[in-house]
Parts: structure tokens; C-alpha cells; sequence
């Protein structure tokens, strides 16, 4: 029997808690596995992309993901599809999930996990949180960003007015007319958009501030100046995909612009930001291995709650 499990059904059983500890358990061990995971992209005669992202796999866990994406910008979600969750022991499909809440959840729970370890401590909690696409991955980040430390004010920048509205709303924050006014008033500006040119640059930034692009994730997109990235202390998920098609792609600079990944940050191989350190950026592209983190979180607690649909495909 395959379970079934819907965007609603994720939204009951998904809690940022459980997921970022296992996103955080994943980046640690994730150089442990012995086979690197694909990231596969495609132009379409449509107007849009094909991605499929295969195996996502994490010791300890006896199952893998595959994850089949359609990205049309255009369209309304502009993310669609499905991950397969597989035993590892014979194959069974274990479960079907909606591929787009899977997704925000994870690469908005990594952003913010990333965003708490290299942003300047705040102990008081009255930091600017700056937002730039104002998204269901921006929606996550910002969930989790709150339950690992406090902020005081929130500020957002959409190209859609109504959307940027509507988010401020939720988090009780204000609307700001472009990402340069957001960069000017958050401590720490998270982007999560469409953007196929930089937004922001060296000038929009000053010392002490933290940036996580989440927007370049596939060849052509790009939220992150040069400039920026290369004064910066740098920080990506996985070298070799970011130079290939993530934020180091966009700006023509190679792996090692990368000063660290976060799994080296989380195990203690790089110090990360220190107390003369200028400004950070975390560039994450996504990787295969936490689709797999929160797709077995959630399934598990699916299984408890019995949540979802069984299905018999084979029937």
C-alpha cells in the first residue's frame, strides 16, 4: 500500500521543529553517503522547466526519494509535482507527496537554518528581518527563522503589491517599495524569487548584515551581485552544484568563491562568522537529500496519525 499525502495532509503532519532537526542531523551527515545525488534540469518547448532531483538519500534512514518537478513561472503554484518515497529494503512505494509543500518546507527550513548559524548573534532579539518575495519558501523561512531566534521589526518587498500586503499582514510587518529599501532597513534580508538579474549589490549592503539568496537555484536566475558574494563570507550547500547552476553560476565564479558549506559550519570544519567578519551570504541550491529529511519526517507521522490516502497501485 502507497500513502497518499496531499498538501493538506502535509500541512497537519509537517511542525518546523521536527523538520529543521532533521535537516540539521541531515547536513551533518550528508558527506557520509557514498552516492552523490542528481540534480537534473531541462528546457521544455513549453514555457517552463523540467527538474527531477535523484536519490535522496541519508544514513540511517532505509528509503530514498525521487522527486519529479514541473517549474512554470507564469503559472499559480509555479511549482508542481510529486516525490516518491521508496523502502529501501524491496523498492515499495512507501508514499506519494505533494512535491510543492515538500519542497517549500525543506528549502525554506535549510534557509533559515542556515540564516540562524551565520547571521550575527542577537540575544535580544531586536534585529530587522527583511524579506524579498513574499512566497510559500519565504512564508517557511520566516516560520522557522522565529522558532530559532527572535526578531523585532519585518519588512517585505513583492512585485505583486497585494501579495507583499497580505504577507505583512500574517507577520505583522510593512510593505517597502523594492529590495534596495529592504536591504536598507533588515539586519537580515532573505530572497526567494524569480529574479534573472541581481536585486542587490555591494552598495545596498553595509557591515554586519546577512543575505540568503534562495532564488538562484537553476541556470539564469540570479538575486546576488557579484560584488556582494565576493565580499562577503560566502556559504552554499554544495560547491560543486552552486558553481554549476546555483548563485556561484550566475556570478561566473567557480567552487572554491565558496569560503564553506553549511554541513562544515554545522560539524565545526569551518568556524563560520566571526567577530570581524563583514558581511554573509548563505547560496543553497538544494539537494536530494532533504527532500528525503522531511519526506520520511512526514511520513512517519503520517503513519502514526494515519494520515493521508492508502492507496493500491499495484491492485
Amino acid at each position: 500500500m502507497t500513502r497518499l499525502l496531499t498538501r493538506s495532509d502535509l500541512v497537519t503532519v509537517l511542525e518546523p521543529e521536527s523538520c529543521l532537526k532533521a535537516l540539521e542531523e541531515g547536513f551533518r551527515q550528508a558527506d557520509a553517503t557514498t552516492i552523490t545525488g542528481q540534480r537534473i534540469r531541462t528546457d521544455l518547448p513549453f514555457p517552463g522547466t523540467a527538474t527531477a532531483l535523484i536519490p535522496g538519500l541519508l544514513p540511517g534512514i532505509d528509503a530514498y526519494t525521487v522527486k519529479v518537478n514541473a517549474k512554470f513561472p507564469g503559472a499559480r503554484p509555479a511549482l508542481r509535482g510529486v516525490i516518491c518515497l521508496h523502502s529501501g529494503r524491496d523498492g515499495e512505494l512507501l508514499a506519494l507527496l505533494d512535491s510543492a509543500t515538500v519542497t517549500a518546507w525543506r528549502t525554506g527550513l535549510a534557509a533559515a537554518l542556515g540564516t540562524h548559524v551565520l547571521a550575527a548573534p542577537d540575544p535580544a532579539g531586536e534585529a530587522v528581518l527583511g524579506v524579498v518575495g513574499a512566497g510559500a519558501q519565504a512564508e517557511i523561512m520566516v516560520r522557522g527563522m522565529r522558532s530559532l531566534r527572535g526578531f523585532g521589526d519585518l519588512v517585505v518587498h513583492d512585485t505583486d503589491p497585494e501579495r507583499a500586503a497580505d504577507f505583512a499582514g500574517r507577520h505583522h510587518g510593512r510593505v517597502l517599495g523594492s529590495a534596495a529599501e529592504v536591504a536598507a532597513a533588515a539586519d537580515v534580508v532573505l530572497l526567494a524569487t524569480w529574479s534573472r538579474a541581481p536585486l542587490l549589490g555591494l552598495a545596498d549592503s553595509r557591515p554586519g548584515q546577512h543575505f540568503t539568496t534562495l532564488g538562484a537555484d537553476e541556470p539564469g536566475k540570479q538575486e546576488l551581485s557579484a560584488d556582494l558574494l565576493r565580499s562577503a563570507l560566502l556559504v552554499v550547500d554544495d560547491r560543486e552544484q552552486a558553481a554549476a547552476m546555483g548563485a556561484l553560476a550566475a556570478a561566473g565564479l567557480p567552487p572554491g568563491a565558496a569560503d564553506a558549506t553549511l554541513g562544515e559550519l554545522l560539524t565545526g570544519t569551518h568556524p563560520g562568522r566571526l567577530p570581524a567578519t563583514d558581511r554573509t551570504v548563505y547560496a543553497p541550491v538544494g539537494l536530494p537529500w532533504q527532500d528525503l529529511a522531511v519526506a520520511w519526517t512526514a511520513y512517519q507521522r503520517a503513519e502514526r496519525l494515519r494520515a493521508g490516502t492508502r492507496i493500491d497501485l499495484l491492485g
